[in-house]
C-alpha cells in the first residue's frame, strides 16, 4: 500500500499525505453487515465527559467483525476489499460456500478471490485460521484469542503482527508487537500473515480540521492554563510546568505506570521494552 501525496495548493495541503486504497475494491459496505452505532463523545451513562476533548467528527456506521471465525472447515472467497472508518486496518467480505457472509480484518497479500479456511488442519496461509498449537514457530500471526473460543482480542491494528516463539505443553509463547513476550494457550486461536495498510502509521494529518473529521477536539496543554484550572499552570512566562507532570486532577501522567491488571500478569514473560 502506498502513501499519496497532495500538490500545495493551500497551506493545508502543504504537505498532507493519505493512503491511495488502491486495494479498495467496493465503496459501499454490505447492508447486512451494517448498524448504527451510537457516538458517545466522551460522556458517561449520566452525560458527563469523562474522556476529555472528544466530539464531533464524521457519522460512521460499524462494519460488524466476525472475530470468533467459528465457520470451521467451510471455505470462504474474498469477494471485496473496503476501506472501515472505526478501524485502520481494511477489511475483507467473504462468501462461505454454505452461504453465510461475514467481515474479517483483511492481511497483507489476500486479494479478491483468495480462498481462506478456519480449521485445525488449514495450511499455513495468509488469511487462514487455525489453533496456536498448529503454527509453525516464527510464523507471523494476528487476531489472537487471550480466552479460547472468545474471539481475536490482541494484535488487530493496521501493520500489526505477533510471532510465534516457542511451545512448552498447552502454552505457546508469542512476541508481541510492543516486543512482549507473553503466554497464551495453545488452543487459543490465531490468523496467518499481517495486517494490511501497514503504512498507516506513516499518514500525515495536514491540517487541523481533518482530525477534528476524526472525532478530536484541541487539546489544551495544562502549561497553558492559570494554577486555580492545572497544577502545571502558572508562571511568569512560558515554563515547563514544575514538579512532576500531572492530570488536572493531580494524577502522575506522561509516563507513568497504571497497569493494575493482576490476572494476566502471569502470562507476561518479558515486558515490554521502553520505547525513547
Amino acid at each position: 500500500m502506498a502513501i499519496k501525496k497532495y500538490k500545495p495548493t493551500s497551506d493545508g495541503r502543504r504537505g498532507m499525505t493519505a493512503n491511495d486504497r488502491a486495494a479498495v475494491t467496493a465503496q459501499k459496505p454490505h447492508k447486512a453487515l451494517v448498524k448504527f452505532n451510537h457516538r458517545k463523545l466522551g460522556r458517561n451513562n449520566h452525560g458527563r465527559i469523562t474522556s476529555r476533548f472528544r466530539g464531533g467528527g464524521h457519522k460512521r456506521l460499524y462494519r460488524t467483525i466476525e472475530w470468533r471465525r467459528d465457520k470451521y472447515g467451510v471455505p470462504a472467497k474474498v469477494a471485496t476489499i473496503e476501506y472501515d472508518p472505526n478501524r485502520t486496518s481494511f477489511i475483507s467480505l467473504l462468501h462461505y460456500a454454505d452461504g453465510h457472509k461475514s467481515y474479517i480484518l483483511t492481511p497483507a497479500g489476500v486479494e479478491v478471490g483468495d480462498v481462506i479456511v478456519s480449521d485445525k488442519g488449514a495450511d499455513i496461509m495468509r488469511g487462514n485460521s487455525l489453533p496456536l498449537r498448529n503454527i509453525p514457530s516464527g510464523t507471523p500471526v494476528h487476531c489472537v484469542e487471550t480466552k479460547i473460543g472468545r474471539g481475536a482480542q490482541m494484535v488487530r491494528t493496521a501493520g500489526g503482527s505477533a510471532q510465534v516463539m516457542a511451545r512448552d505443553g498447552d502454552w505457546t509463547l508469542l512476541r508481541m508487537p510492543s516486543g512482549e513476550m507473553r503466554r497464551i494457550h495453545a488452543d487459543c486461536r490465531a490468523t496467518v500473515g499481517v495486517i494490511s495498510n501497514s503504512e498507516n502509521g506513516q499518514v500525515k494529518i495536514g491540517k487541523a480540521g481533518r482530525t477534528r473529521w476524526a472525532g478530536k477536539r484541541p487539546h489544551n496543554r495544562g502549561t497553558t492554563m492559570n494554577p486555580v484550572d492545572h497544577p502545571m499552570g502558572g508562571g511568569e512566562g512560558r515554563t515547563a510546568g514544575g514538579g512532576h507532570p500531572r492530570s488536572p486532577w493531580g494524577w502522575p501522567t506522561k509516563g507513568k505506570r497504571t497497569r493494575s491488571n493482576k490476572r494476566t500478569q502471569v502470562f507476561i514473560v518479558t515486558r515490554r521494552k521502553n520505547r525513547k
